[in-house]
């Protein structure tokens, strides 16, 4: 396919799902008349082959929803009104970098901040031009943390970068451990290639603080309390010492400080660590001997174990089980948490970071925004939003909102719909969907990387990223050549001189001739790995030297006042975080907002099933509908997604979690907060 597809008003065009996914699909998307009337899985892609969630499937009704942006907008009411005017690109553009050069010139490029995520997952748009243009303008650098950081640095002091088994080989696996992750509704083709091992006499285990779509899959669900799992690995870990089911010629081989942790674990003895979990003893043991005695044995490392203020080591912790049994020697066996470092490009030469003169420039993490915009000193003055919703998205709601609230806080917002975040903007310009534009694409979890050419024209007046901050750049009077660099002349950069093994046979030409090119695991090796000592390790002296212990170990969440309920605001089927939870078709999809509770907990708060139930604590409070069972341990509260902040409902669940920062990665710490809950009324109506 050539960018003639644009100019083709009827046809079959292949595409990507742009979606912060691990499977990151291959799609058909179908045209007629010049529109985007049916959106498919491309059964040609390797591992997708064709099948696609409910959320892309129905994302034509995102595309033209009635209520997305056609031209830049200015703000006219009171900030998070709403009230806007339309105005040009031109005054919109004049407008931001006439603010910019007073701030500038007052109080220092460091007064302005950018603010994105991965709200799109095409390098060019999500770490492209935009960092060039922040590099060069020297404002606040943003420490992007919000997702996975705790967990890959986690990760990588056990084995060196974010690699782990290819999905593929998945499907010889003879047992599944889906440890913290929704796979059903967040990793489908995994599920998907589980399915097929299955066929094949697979067992699949999940552990996770609530029994979800994926729990109810499992042919073993166990319940877990919240925060505790580093207690359950290192309580398996005590038992496969203890009963001889650790492959000592792959511990001498390939890991460091195997007999430290022998005698570290042999505290972690069931009875203790079934305390602190709430996993029976016997359970600890029948999962310790499946583990210990079933090859090949793969375990998914999931987005949620993380989100703790334990959430790095949990996952480090973790890491550590394949290396006992020397899964991974064995094809299907060993773990995923993330698999970005096989289709590793060159960041540098997208990003720029040479551009940024001031290598002293203050750093800001993305998690605690609502603190900065209200006590940082000097303050932020000015934010550009793009890919992202922090009004939603962000922990600590309330307080992203005041501060959003500043009168005297510039706020320009680039995105497909006045989002939460848009209503208090000064500014709103309109984005450019996926479809819209050039891009190429790497999945964190399958191995393939993908060029998306444009498929449709942009929509309305809307622009892609690229083409703001080269605009932006222009009004600002860069004349560096990085920011006259095309869209295909970015991606020839990034698949240039990254000297990465995997991919060394990818570039933009040969990405224009094939629609998937697999990176070529051949020449990973488990005796040089990135970790300091070239070996899995099980006893890190970095994370010694960094202030943590260096052998795996239990700490307990942070202590948070007399709030009976730990509270896990968890992602749900047919929203991605806040996207698709403004469109009709999605909401209808997912129906109402729940809130899960253990039946015992219930009845001593006279609740049941339907009623509508206020919780709350320190920070903010919600209201959601009850779900009444035993799909989570007592103690325990389940949300489930980002629901939009819709009139006449407080649905705003990160208006209750958190701004601490967890104990590695500078993660977020949204599944450590604590609330109460009180029946507000029986039924919803």
């Amino acid at each position: 396919m050539s960018l003639s597809a644009v100019n083709q008003t009827d046809g079959i065009f292949r595409s990507v799902c742009s979606l912060d996914c691990p499977d990151q699909c291959g799609l058909l998307v179908h045209k007629q008349d010049g529109k985007i009337v049916r959106i498919e899985g491309d059964p040609d892609h390797p591992v997708t082959q064709g099948a696609i969630c409910n959320k892309v499937r129905n994302m034509t009704a995102r595309i033209y929803d009635e209520k997305r942006l056609t031209h830049p907008l200015k703000r006219v009411g009171a900030k998070g009104e709403g009230k806007f005017e339309r105005i040009s690109w031109e005054e919109a553009i004049q407008t931001i970098s006439n603010r910019w050069k007073e701030l500038i010139a007052l109080h220092g490029p460091e007064s302005i901040i950018p603010y994105s995520f991965y709200g799109n997952m095409g390098r060019l748009t999500a770490e492209g031009m935009d960092r060039r243009f922040f590099n060069r303008l020297g404002a606040s650098r943003l420490d992007r943390t919000v997702c996975q950081s705790a967990g890959t640095k986690g990760y990588s002091y056990t084995m060196g970068a974010s690699i782990g088994t290819d999905p593929e080989d998945t499907v010889h696996a003879k047992l599944f451990v889906m440890w913290g992750v929704n796979a059903v509704s967040t990793n489908m083709h995994q599920v998907a290639l589980a399915e097929k091992a299955r066929k094949n006499g697979a067992q699949i285990v999940v552990i996770d603080v609530h029994k979800n779509q994926t729990g109810r899959w499992a042919d073993w669900f166990i319940p877990i309390l919240p925060g505790t799992d580093a207690a359950l690995a290192l309580g398996l870990m005590h038992i496969l010492f203890a009963e001889g089911m650790v492959d000592n010629e792959f511990l001498v081989q390939y890991t460091v400080g195997h007999k430290e942790l022998r005698e570290h674990v042999k505290q972690y003895d069931p009875h203790k660590v079934s305390a602190i979990t709430g996993v029976p003893v016997e359970d600890i043991y029948r999962l310790a001997r499946m583990y210990g005695q079933t090859s090949p044995a793969f375990i998914r490392i999931g987005n949620g174990l993380q989100h703790h203020d334990n959430g790095g080591m949990i996952v480090r912790t973790i890491a550590c089980l394949p290396a006992l049994t020397g899964q991974w020697l064995v094809k299907g066996g060993g773990a995923i948490k993330g698999n970005s470092r096989f289709l590793a490009f060159n960041s540098a030469a997208l990003q720029r970071p040479e551009l940024l003169e001031n290598k002293g420039t203050r750093l800001i993490n993305m998690n605690q925004i609502g603190e900065a915009l209200l006590t940082l000193d000097p303050p932020i003055r000015s934010m550009f939003v793009y890919s992202c919703n922090p009004a939603v998205i962000a922990p600590e709601g309330n307080k992203v909102r005041r501060g959003l609230m500043r009168d005297d806080l510039f706020t320009v917002v680039h995105d497909l719909f006045l989002t939460e975040t848009a209503a208090y903007a000064d500014i709103v310009l309109p984005a450019t969907s996926a479809f819209e534009n050039l891009d190429f694409y790497t999945s964190y979890w399958h191995h393939y990387i993908q060029l998306h050419q444009p498929v449709v024209e942009a929509y309305g007046e809307s622009k892609s990223n690229s083409e703001v901050f080269r605009l932006l750049a222009q009004a600002l009077g860069f004349e560096e050549h990085a920011f006259r660099d095309s869209d295909e002349e970015l991606i020839t950069q990034a698949l240039s001189g990254h000297g990465n093994s995997y991919i060394t046979d990818v570039t933009y030409e040969a990405l224009k001739q094939q629609p998937y090119i697999k990176a070529q695991r051949e020449s990973f090796f488990l005796n040089a790995l990135e970790t300091p000592s070239g070996k899995i390790e099980l006893y890190s002296a970095a994370m010694e030297r960094d202030g943590h212990p260096p052998l795996p170990t239990y700490t307990p969440l942070v202590e948070e006042g007399n709030y009976p309920f730990l509270f896990i605001p968890a992602p749900n089927h047919n929203f991605l975080n806040s996207t698709f939870s403004n469109n009709a078709k999605h909401i209808q999809l997912e129906k109402v907002a729940r809130l899960h509770m253990n039946s015992e907990d219930a009845e001593r708060a006279g609740i049941a099933t339907g009623d509508v139930v206020r919780i709350w604590n320190q920070r903010g409070e919600s209201e959601l509908v009850a779900a009444v069972g035993d799909n989570v341990l007592p103690g325990v509260v389940v949300s489930q997604g980002l629901w939009a902040d819709l009139p006449g409902t407080k649905q705003l669940v990160n208006s209750l979690t958190p701004d601490r920062i967890s104990d590695m990665g500078g993660g977020a710490t949204f599944f450590s907060g604590r609330v109460n809950m009180e029946k507000k009324r029986a039924k919803a109506e």
